[in-house]
C-alpha cells in the first residue's frame, strides 16, 4: 500500500463524480469513530499538526504533471495557517506543529508510524465506500464504521510532540496550463459535435486527512476530498480547502 495508490484511488472517485454530476461539486466523505455506546468520539486534549504532505503541480498540454516548488511552499504555509486558525476558533489546545525530519529513516519507529498512517488511510478510503466495508467494520445497520488503529507505536509520536492527537494531511493539487486548457476547450467542441461529451481533464484537488489519538493509536476521524476547483496558492482559497477537508472534525 502506498500513498501514490491512495491518490490514484481518489482520482478514480473524482472521475466517477465527473460522470454523474453536472456541475461538479466537491466530493467529501467525513467519518467519525464512535464509542461503545454509539456516540461519536470527541477530542479531549492537545492536537498537533503533522507537517502536511502537500504537492502542487502544473498539468502540461500532454497531461504530464510538473512539480512547482514555489507553489508547494506557499500552499504548505497557507494550509497550516488555516488549520491553526480553525483549531483556535474551536478552542482546541494545540501543540507546536511537528515538522517531519528530512533525514527521517523510514524504517525507524517514528518513520514506521508515518508510513503506517498512509497505509491505514488507504484502507479507510477503500472500505468506507458504499458496499466496500468489511463485515467486521460495519455497525448494526450494515453501514461502514470507522474502526481503525495505528497501534501502540504512536507513543513515539506522542513523545516527540507532547500532543494527545495528531492531524495528518495529504493533498495533491494540480492546475491546467494554458495549453491544457486550450485542448480541453477543443475537446469539448469536438465532443459536442460527435455527441460524446469528450473531456481530457484539467487540474484537480485531492486530499485525505486523519486525526489519530496518540494515547491509543485509534483513528478518531477521517475525511477525503476530491474536486476540480480550489487553489492552495492563495490564502483565502486555502481556507476554503481546509473548511472542506476538516469537515465534521470532532473539536
Amino acid at each position: 500500500m502506498t500513498l501514490r495508490r491512495l491518490f490514484l484511488h481518489l482520482a478514480a472517485i473524482q472521475v466517477l463524480a465527473l460522470a454523474v454530476a453536472a456541475p461538479v461539486h466537491a466530493q467529501t466523505r467525513p467519518s467519525v469513530a464512535t464509542a461503545a455506546d454509539g456516540r461519536p468520539l470527541g477530542v479531549e486534549g492537545r492536537v498537533v499538526l503533522i507537517e502536511p504532505d502537500i504537492e502542487l503541480t502544473l498539468v502540461t498540454a500532454g497531461g504530464l504533471q510538473e512539480p512547482r516548488q514555489e507553489w508547494t511552499r506557499a500552499a504548505r504555509r497557507f494550509y497550516a495557517e488555516a488549520v491553526r486558525a480553525r483549531l483556535a476558533d474551536a478552542g482546541t489546545p494545540q501543540a507546536p506543529d511537528y515538522d517531519v525530519p528530512d533525514d527521517l529513516d523510514p524504517d525507524s519507529r517514528l518513520g514506521q508510524v508515518v508510513r503506517l498512517n498512509e497505509a491505514v488511510a488507504l484502507s479507510i478510503s477503500q472500505f468506507l465506500l458504499p458496499g466496500g466495508a468489511l463485515a467486521t467494520k460495519r455497525d448494526a445497520d450494515g453501514k461502514p464504521r470507522l474502526d481503525w488503529t495505528l497501534g501502540s507505536g504512536v507513543a513515539e509520536l506522542q513523545q516527540a510532540t507532547g500532543a494527545d492527537y495528531a492531524l495528518f494531511t495529504y493533498v495533491r493539487d494540480s492546475y491546467a496550463s494554458g495549453g491544457r486548457t486550450a485542448l480541453r476547450v477543443f475537446g469539448f467542441i469536438a465532443g459536442a459535435a460527435m455527441g460524446t461529451g469528450l473531456d481530457i481533464g484539467g487540474g484537480q484537488q485531492l486530499g485525505v486527512a486523519t486525526l489519530v489519538d496518540l494515547r491509543t493509536g485509534k483513528v478518531v476521524w477521517f475525511n477525503q476530498l476530491a474536486r476540480q476547483s480550489g487553489d492552495l496558492r492563495e490564502r483565502d482559497e486555502a481556507q476554503q480547502t481546509v473548511d472542506l477537508l476538516l469537515e465534521d472534525l470532532p473539536l
